[in-house]
Protein backbone atom coordinates (compact mmCIF):
# COMPACT_ATOMS: atom_id res chain seq x y z
CA UNK A 1 0.00 0.00 0.00
CA UNK A 2 1.35 3.53 -0.85
CA UNK A 3 2.15 6.22 2.06
CA UNK A 4 0.87 9.71 1.41
CA UNK A 5 2.57 12.18 3.05
CA UNK A 6 0.48 14.52 4.73
CA UNK A 7 0.59 18.45 4.01
CA UNK A 8 2.44 18.97 8.15
CA UNK A 9 5.31 16.84 7.16
CA UNK A 10 6.17 18.43 3.68
CA UNK A 11 9.35 20.80 4.99
CA UNK A 12 9.49 23.75 2.85
CA UNK A 13 12.83 25.37 3.01
CA UNK A 14 15.61 25.28 0.55
CA UNK A 15 19.34 25.20 1.31
CA UNK A 16 21.50 27.73 -0.41
CA UNK A 17 22.61 25.48 -3.39
CA UNK A 18 18.98 24.56 -3.72
CA UNK A 19 18.22 28.20 -3.51
CA UNK A 20 21.07 28.73 -6.28
CA UNK A 21 18.60 26.49 -8.58
CA UNK A 22 15.70 27.66 -7.48
CA UNK A 23 16.64 31.33 -8.91
CA UNK A 24 18.94 29.74 -12.04
CA UNK A 25 21.60 31.98 -9.92
CA UNK A 26 25.06 31.54 -8.94
CA UNK A 27 26.21 31.01 -5.44
CA UNK A 28 27.56 34.44 -4.86
CA UNK A 29 24.63 36.32 -6.38
CA UNK A 30 22.45 34.98 -3.85
CA UNK A 31 24.94 35.34 -1.28
CA UNK A 32 24.47 39.35 -2.24
CA UNK A 33 20.65 39.12 -2.40
CA UNK A 34 20.95 37.75 1.07
CA UNK A 35 23.28 40.52 2.35
CA UNK A 36 20.45 43.10 1.26
CA UNK A 37 18.16 40.88 2.98
CA UNK A 38 15.99 39.12 0.50
CA UNK A 39 15.28 36.70 1.08
CA UNK A 40 16.66 36.41 4.74
CA UNK A 41 17.34 32.70 5.65
CA UNK A 42 17.42 31.08 9.02
CA UNK A 43 20.60 29.94 10.31
CA UNK A 44 23.99 31.44 11.59
CA UNK A 45 25.58 30.46 8.74
CA UNK A 46 25.74 29.42 4.71
CA UNK A 47 26.30 25.85 5.62
CA UNK A 48 22.59 25.57 7.30
CA UNK A 49 21.04 28.38 5.86
CA UNK A 50 17.39 27.42 5.28
CA UNK A 51 15.22 29.73 2.99
CA UNK A 52 11.58 28.93 4.23
CA UNK A 53 8.42 29.13 2.36
CA UNK A 54 7.69 32.95 1.02
CA UNK A 55 10.96 33.71 1.30
CA UNK A 56 11.44 32.15 -1.63
CA UNK A 57 9.59 33.91 -3.89
CA UNK A 58 11.50 37.49 -3.72
CA UNK A 59 14.64 36.17 -4.58
CA UNK A 60 13.62 34.43 -8.00
CA UNK A 61 11.61 37.93 -8.58
CA UNK A 62 15.18 39.63 -8.21
CA UNK A 63 16.25 36.76 -10.67
CA UNK A 64 13.63 38.41 -12.96
CA UNK A 65 14.21 41.91 -11.81
CA UNK A 66 18.24 41.05 -12.53
CA UNK A 67 17.96 39.45 -16.43
CA UNK A 68 14.70 40.89 -17.67
CA UNK A 69 15.69 44.23 -17.14
CA UNK A 70 19.32 44.21 -15.97
CA UNK A 71 18.72 45.86 -12.04
CA UNK A 72 21.62 45.35 -9.93
CA UNK A 73 21.15 42.51 -6.70
CA UNK A 74 20.98 46.44 -5.06
CA UNK A 75 18.46 48.03 -7.01
CA UNK A 76 16.43 44.85 -7.12
CA UNK A 77 16.11 45.00 -3.39
CA UNK A 78 14.93 48.08 -2.98
CA UNK A 79 11.95 47.46 -6.05
CA UNK A 80 11.11 44.15 -4.03
CA UNK A 81 11.06 46.37 -0.65
CA UNK A 82 8.79 49.37 -2.74
CA UNK A 83 6.92 46.09 -4.26
CA UNK A 84 5.87 45.10 -0.70
CA UNK A 85 5.51 48.47 0.66
CA UNK A 86 2.88 49.18 -2.25
CA UNK A 87 1.15 45.84 -1.66
CA UNK A 88 1.12 46.55 2.09
CA UNK A 89 -0.44 49.84 0.91
CA UNK A 90 -3.18 48.49 -1.11
CA UNK A 91 -4.13 45.74 1.52
CA UNK A 92 -4.74 49.29 4.07
CA UNK A 93 -6.70 50.87 1.57
CA UNK A 94 -9.29 47.68 0.38
CA UNK A 95 -9.41 47.41 4.63
CA UNK A 96 -10.60 51.12 4.29
CA UNK A 97 -13.29 50.87 1.22
CA UNK A 98 -14.74 47.64 2.68
CA UNK A 99 -15.70 50.12 5.68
Amino acid sequence: MKQTRSHSDIVDALSLQDLCRFCQAEETWVIELVDYGVPGPVGSNRGNWRCVGASNAPAKKARRLKSDLGINTAGAALALEWLEERDHLLRRLAQHEAL
